[in-house]
């Protein structure tokens, strides 16, 4: 007599444990089940999804002085350079070349004709290459005049100098190898000259020195003889070349023209021999609007003539999700 109150006892305590676990967790549909297994997209780190760009404000472009602030000093001396740093501008970038007896100089054109007085005070040399000039004879040079009457005698510095003068002013360098081609062993001078002034260190490696050019294989060699130098290759290779630059550059730096967001995120998507994503500086940006429209496109820096508009531009636009 007293297994049956124990048995019906038994029995509803089962019955009440069933229509739990029938609650809790019901039979999964057809329909359920593949939803459940579809894998997660694995997401390059080097591509944020569209979600996780959605959560990070667009950063303003970094903007680097063409030439020193060219816009309004002569191009590649050092009064273009200590104009970028009134006007606030800590990157500039400058092109180097070689004299005719070894000397590294700061100059864009590979002949002296249109920055200097060249004609007038060697009117034989013609066609006045950089490469046929001593380092002496272009130090008697007036690189100021052509520009304004207030530049006279400004002079055609030494990458020695230019490097003194923009580490008085606390400012970065993005460094042109320029013709590397006309001038062999170029980068390891240049790289020879970094050093010798103190540029190669940890400190600068790291956030204050990128050495660019157009000849891929100069861009390679720097890489190669120095892996830790930031380095960009000037151009717009195919996409489907990219990975194969990604092996020895840092950046791409098409003209604005070809920084088109569809280019930029192709060139995002990869990653660089230091393991981070490629960057995209692009040139020569002069005002608001195109300033607005690369900052638009994603592109990582903006090389500019006229350096306070671009800043000005990218700095007051609305922010923006990519």
């Amino acid at each position: 007599m007293s297994i049956r109150p124990l048995t019906a006892a038994t029995a509803g305590a089962l019955l009440g444990m069933s229509a739990l676990f029938l609650t809790a967790a019901p039979p999964a549909t057809a329909t359920e089940r593949p939803a459940r297994q579809t894998p997660e997209p694995v997401v390059d780190s080097a591509a944020p999804s569209s979600q996780s760009q959605a959560r990070k404000p667009h950063r303003p472009p970094l903007t680097v002085a063409h030439r020193g602030a060219s816009g309004y000093a002569p191009e590649n001396t050092l009064a273009a350079v200590d104009k970028a740093h009134e006007l606030g501008i800590d990157w500039v970038e400058n092109d180097v070349q070689r004299t005719k007896d070894g000397e590294l100089i700061v100059i864009h054109d590979t002949t002296l004709s249109r920055t200097t007085d060249v004609e007038e005070r060697f009117p034989d040399r013609s066609p006045w290459k950089v490469s046929d000039f001593t380092l002496d004879e272009i130090k008697s040079l007036d690189a100021g005049s052509w520009f304004g009457k207030e530049f006279a005698d400004e002079r055609i510095p030494t990458l020695g100098e230019y490097l003194d003068r923009i580490t008085r002013n606390g400012q970065d360098l993005l460094l042109e190898l320029k013709s590397p081609e006309l001038y062999p062993g170029i980068e390891g001078e240049t790289l020879g000259e970094l050093r010798h002034k103190g540029w190669l260190d940890r400190r600068h490696l790291k956030s204050r020195l990128i050495i660019q050019s157009f000849n891929k294989n100069a861009v390679a060699e720097v890489h190669r003889r120095k892996p830790g130098v930031k380095t960009g290759f000037l151009g717009t290779p195919k996409i489907g070349d990219l990975q194969e630059y990604a092996r020895f550059t840092d950046q791409i730096n098409p003209t604005h023209t070809d920084a088109t967001k569809e280019y930029v995120d192709a060139v995002h998507a990869l990653k660089g021999p230091h393991h981070k994503r490629l960057e995209v500086f692009t040139w020569t940006v002069n005002d608001a609007a195109n300033a607005r429209k690369v900052a638009d496109a994603g592109v990582d820096g903006i090389i500019s003539n006229k350096p306070d508009i671009v800043s000005d531009a990218v700095s007051k636009s609305s922010p923006t999700t990519n």
